[in-house]
């Protein structure tokens, strides 16, 4: 007897609110964490992005013994070795991989600034407000230039900004969990 086909859903939603206010508080721990702890924070980031590359490397190398490979195995063993250093490389020096990932995110904002600039003025004559796109061009070189020359800072302040976002979000998981909590538990 399926249970989920019997229960209305309300009352499956009811019984559920618990996931939520997990989601919820895990949220606003991290936010508090990012909002406190900046440098820690997206060092543990860079260090669970580095966990999952590795664990990425040895799926990889076990997908190798697969007979039916939807690639060659060259690029698996490629995408493994790169996995690994990649892993490996965060893991140990996890400050110096966020480093380098706001350098690439640095160059992405000043190429995406030009790009705007350039856009908005070969497009002046057909559009209204093109000088918004030109500041928001601006801004991104700004930004992209801030950030390449002092990528601590410019990792706290990106690490602040996620943290903001995972205590809004948090909070509004908690808030939805208690509503469903209302709900009937069937």
């Amino acid at each position: 007897m399926n249970v989920a086909r019997e229960m209305p859903l309300p009352g499956l939603l009811g019984r559920s609110w618990w996931i939520l206010l997990i989601y919820g508080l895990i949220g606003v721990i991290f936010g508090v964490l990012a909002l406190t702890r900046p440098v820690a924070t997206a060092t543990a980031l860079v260090w669970t992005l580095g966990l999952f590359a590795i664990a990425e490397g040895v799926i990889s190398l076990v997908a190798l013994f697969d007979r039916n490979l939807a690639v060659s195995r060259g690029w698996l063993v490629f995408y493994a070795l790169v996995s690994f250093a990649f892993g490996l490389l965060a893991v140990s020096r996890p400050i110096t991989v966020a480093g380098l990932l706001l350098f690439f995110v640095a160059a992405w904002l000043i190429v995406g600034g030009i790009y705007r600039i350039a856009f908005a003025i070969r497009v002046r004559r057909e559009i209204k407000g093109e000088w918004l796109i030109i500041v928001s061009g601006l801004l991104a070189i700004a930004l992209g230039v801030m950030f390449a020359l002092n990528p601590l800072v410019g990792l706290a302040v990106t690490t602040l900004w996620i943290g903001v976002l995972a205590l809004v979000y948090g909070v509004f998981q908690i808030i939805a969990a208690f509503r469903l909590r209302r709900l009937p538990h069937g």
